[in-house]
């Protein structure tokens, strides 16, 4: 793992983010699409039997199977459940608290004009869960639960099939479960066995047996991630993720360093066996401890393994000099998931503008994020966490405007200015559409 000075950071960090061009995923990608906008059904089997481990002959998993992967996995592992339908609950109430936020509203701008929000879910959402080597079950909760709290009508969860021709049996028991929790009928969620870029295509534009989606939300490989951003604006979509990151910002300020040093180690590997490009970072104030953390790391992954190629690839450790050196890195950094294991927390935080979510104090785990306190674990990645945030309800509306007009002294103003301003971008139909009304303020 690399560790460097804070006065070194820049010039690194340049030559990180110098993205190369994936030219050749675009190529596959749009081959993939094209191919299933003119050819449906058949087009989304050929490339299941290139890509994934099954290609089913229907796509869709009926609702029945559903229920018996949930009522199998109660049986066999009821701790699971349990722990399924808590970390929905949480998900389910943040959610909600999350729609309330954003409400329909009409007020006056001038005397009698009238201006207004209408908050409207999409009608069709769909929620593409990745398989590969670790399904992601806890993906379903968090993507299909603030759908269902935006008030969408219509649930599609999509994940590609395994061998028997369905998705994990977990995928599946975990949709039924946020199901029971949200109060979500049969007749309101399909869930379709198809993955890759193929599953994009297909919910963009629909086929004969998958029905077009409005958006389409969850993380995916750089297939997915690629077809999402080409197929963008025939499709709404979340955003395209990158590699997981962390950035932990610790000063070791405790009585037992060694303890300091170690929670820092567990939250970076956890992050580094995502993938082995996933990135985990530090910010800590002396080389002593930094040190701490690299011995500590080193240890962890005698018995974690899979984060071995990521730490050594990506692994970095930033000394800085004081706070404000440290605020300006991390919002440099823009990381995905941002801890602060520090004495003072709380004067840190109004200083951290750039981040998915933030994790505040010792206490506060990322993994918590990832399952069960209640936030969504898809966050922005790759330092978009500079312009947006995580998944949410927000996704899943769409805050539109109104506009209501009765005469009077604000209507005659706000008319004479549109045509004054049409006049002087030159367009006159414009002004004669503003003057028109003017002139028959009468009407209702």
């Amino acid at each position: 793992m690399k560790i460097i000075k804070s006065e070194e950071f820049d010039s690194f960090w340049k030559n990180c983010t110098a993205q190369e061009e994936d030219e050749q995923t675009e190529i596959t990608v749009k081959k993939i699409i094209a191919a299933v906008k003119k050819e449906g059904d058949e087009a989304v089997r050929r490339f299941a039997s290139m890509f994934d481990k099954a290609s089913p002959q229907k796509f869709e998993v009926p609702y029945s199977e559903i229920k018996r992967a949930y009522n199998e996995l109660a049986i066999n592992d009821a701790a699971l459940v349990n722990a399924l339908k808590l970390a929905a609950g949480n998900i389910y109430r943040f959610s909600m608290k999350q729609r309330d936020q954003l409400t329909n509203f009409e007020f006056e701008t001038q005397y009698m004009i009238f201006t207004g929000q209408q908050v409207i879910p999409v009608e069709r959402a769909a929620i593409y869960v990745p398989g590969g080597r670790y399904p992601l079950f806890s993906s379903v909760l968090m993507g299909l639960i603030p759908a269902v709290s935006a008030g969408v009508e219509e649930l599609i969860l999509v994940s590609p099939p395994a061998e028997d021709g369905q998705p994990n049996r977990i995928i599946l028991a975990a949709a039924a479960a946020a199901a029971e929790i949200c109060g979500v009928p049969e007749n309101r969620l399909r869930i379709f066995a198809i993955g890759g870029a193929q599953a994009i295509a297909a919910l963009a534009y629909g086929t004969e047996s998958v029905p077009r989606a409005d958006v389409i939300v969850g993380p995916g490989n750089k297939y997915v991630a690629a077809a999402k951003r080409l197929l963008y604006g025939q499709v709404g979509i979340d955003f395209i993720a990158g590699p997981s990151d962390i950035l932990v910002i610790a000063d070791g300020g405790t009585d037992d360093i060694a303890q300091a040093a170690n929670l820092v180690a567990a939250d970076m590997v956890a992050q580094a066996e995502h993938d082995p490009d996933a990135h985990a970072r530090a910010l800590v104030p002396n080389m002593e401890f930094a040190k701490l953390i690299t011995a500590a790391v080193e240890k962890r992954m005698e018995t974690l393994s899979a984060a071995r190629a990521s730490i050594e690839n990506n692994g970095l450790i930033i000394i800085y000099q004081n706070r404000e050196e440290a605020v300006q890195i991390a919002n440099k950094i823009a990381p995905e998931h941002l801890e602060l294991q520090t004495t003072d927390t709380e004067d840190w935080v109004p200083f951290l503008k750039n981040y998915g979510s933030l994790f505040i104090g010792t206490l506060s785990g990322e993994v918590l994020g990832d399952y069960s306190a209640g936030i969504n674990h898809t966050l922005p990645t790759s330092g978009s966490a500079r312009f947006t945030g995580g998944l949410s309800v927000r996704h899943f509306l769409k805050t539109v405007t109104t506009l209501r007009c009765s005469p009077g002294t604000g209507f005659e103003k706000t008319y004479s200015a549109a045509q004054i301003l049409a006049k002087a971008e030159g367009l006159e139909g414009h002004a004669q559409s503003a003057a028109l009304r003017w002139g028959i303020k009468s009407l209702k």
